[in-house]
């Protein structure tokens, strides 16, 4: 016996009352309309789907779109040279789709703000024709599939709303790889809308946090070590009043407050997600993210890839590396000045030919930050550290391989260290236009016959983890006490960017 399928009148559409475009001056006022704006078609879509899921009757498709912001300059004026953000370079009108603007409020209101200063416009907030997907509605944690019930279980979702659309959420723009039509809007932003909601979805999957933990400055590790010397830490310092952070983060969204010896509440996670984060807060999100990784290239490009569509302001990696050179000793650091990249996951967005520059405002904070916590400086600093360049392989186990290829490789670059996601993270770093750096430690050396051993890792650990990971702290609270327009180099920028940072 057939299911009878209930029929949907076809292309009957229904969607929220047409929002008339508004101008405005005043960039606080533009950012409260996109707000408003938002919260009324993102909650359309939830009431219908919650009606039907009530046995409402089905009347047709339920629509609606995501916010736009646009501006339009008729001048080639060039705004202030030295921002790397804040400004187009030619007439036009330029625009964007917007996503989650209460998480993005503070982000956006400084973006619109540059723009309308250096440029002298007014900004324009409208709807767009991009739809929001039912599941980006609903926002983190939802299981919309789950929580139909049987009077929409004959009838698929898609023929009822907008659901993903990958045409949307390429990193086109990013990449430098869009292609401008003539007579409509430039990208003002370098993600669109879905792009946005994609990866936030995602963050929450990967790190069991949501995304309004993340601050503005991130540590990547590839060691679990790193993750329990600084929950430690943080948890000291929450217990001890904070010292200007506010709340200290934990998977599952467990938080504890500055003041406080224990969380707000005793539940815990059956189990730690893939790529755990932990994060430190701070106002303004200026705090301190720390993301164990794991190990290789792949989940590194998987975690910048997401964490990037929250614009922060740097990116480091801590972590331990293999030392090439015969004079390195076990526990000595490496900064990296440029990269060898051979993990090959970022092939295909930014060719390997494409120089990844270090950047003066990372490397100084970082060997600042090393010579502050260890006591040695100047000449001294070189017992202990060396400036070069980090190779990144996706092959953990190459030793077993004939050496005499990657050797010689490694040997003409002058390659000091290998790891397997530095590269891919400071290559992300460009492409994203995150300021990032390298900062490893070197835990074996395979090439002369010094490999981990238990007893030896052990001990290793015990005295090198805690020294270095506050290394990679004290680097971006320097990094965090620069201004913005200090910290975002120009040298990230292309010949055709968007004013978005």
């Amino acid at each position: 016996m057939s299911t009878r399928i209930p029929s949907i009148p076809p292309l009957t559409f229904i969607s929220p009352e047409p929002y008339a475009p508004q101008v405005f001056t005043d960039h606080k006022a533009a950012v409260e309309a996109l707000t408003a704006l938002y919260e009324r078609n993102t909650k359309f879509l939830i009431d219908a789907f919650t009606n039907l899921a009530a046995g409402a009757p089905i009347t047709g498709r339920y629509r609606a779109c995501y916010p736009q912001v646009s501006m339009e300059t008729t001048s080639f004026g060039h705004a202030d040279s030295r921002l790397s953000y804040g400004h187009v370079t030619s007439p036009g009108i330029y625009t964007t789709t917007i996503t989650r603007p209460y998480l993005f409020r503070h982000y956006l209101k400084e973006q619109l703000e540059l723009l309308m200063r250096n440029h002298n416009v007014p900004i324009t907030v409208s709807e767009s024709a991009t739809p929001i997907p039912l599941h980006f509605a609903f926002g983190e944690g939802a299981h919309v599939e789950a929580s139909a019930t049987s009077s929409l279980s004959d009838v698929p979702l898609r023929d009822l709303f907008d659901t993903p659309d990958l045409n949307n959420t390429d990193d086109l723009i990013a990449n430098g790889e869009y292609d401008q039509v003539s007579g409509e809007p430039a990208p003002l932003a370098p993600f669109t809308a879905q792009r946005v909601d994609y990866s936030l979805a995602r963050l929450s999957h990967y790190t069991a946090t949501s995304a309004n933990h993340f601050q503005n400055f991130v540590l990547f590790t590839n060691y679990q070590f790193y993750i329990d010397e600084f929950a430690n830490w943080a948890r000291d310092l929450m217990a001890k009043g904070g010292e200007g952070y506010t709340e200290f983060v934990e998977p599952g969204n467990i938080v504890t407050r500055a003041g406080s010896d224990r969380p707000d509440t005793d539940m815990t996670l059956a189990r730690l997600p893939q790529m755990p984060a932990y994060h430190l807060k701070k106002k303004g999100h200026a705090g301190i993210t720390l993301v164990n990784i794991g190990v290789g290239p792949s989940n590194a490009k998987t975690i910048t890839d997401h964490i990037a569509v929250l614009r922060p302001h740097a990116w480091l990696m801590v972590g331990h590396c293999a030392g090439l050179r015969n004079s390195q000793r076990l526990g000595d650091y490496v900064l990296a000045h440029a990269y060898v990249r051979e993990d090959h996951v970022l092939d295909d967005d930014i060719p390997v030919w494409v120089p990844i520059p270090a950047l003066a405002e990372v490397q100084v904070a970082l060997e600042a930050a090393v010579a502050e916590v260890t006591g040695y400086e100047g000449f001294e600093l070189k017992r202990i550290m060396r400036t070069g360049t980090v190779a990144t392989i996706d092959n953990r186990n190459w030793e077993l391989r004939d050496q005499a290829g990657p050797v010689k490789r490694l040997s003409q670059s002058r390659a000091i260290a290998l790891d397997m996601e530095s590269a891919t993270i400071a290559a992300n770093g460009f492409r994203f236009r995150v300021p990032y750096g390298t900062l490893l430690c070197v835990s074996d050396k395979p090439l002369h016959g010094e490999l981990k051993l238990p007893g030896m890792a052990t001990a290793f650990y015990k005295t090198q983890v805690a020294q270095h990971l506050q290394i990679g702290i004290r680097a971006v609270q320097k990094l965090a006490a620069m201004p913005p327009e200090k910290l975002h180099s120009r040298k990230l920028r292309s010949f055709y960017e968007t004013a978005f940072q």
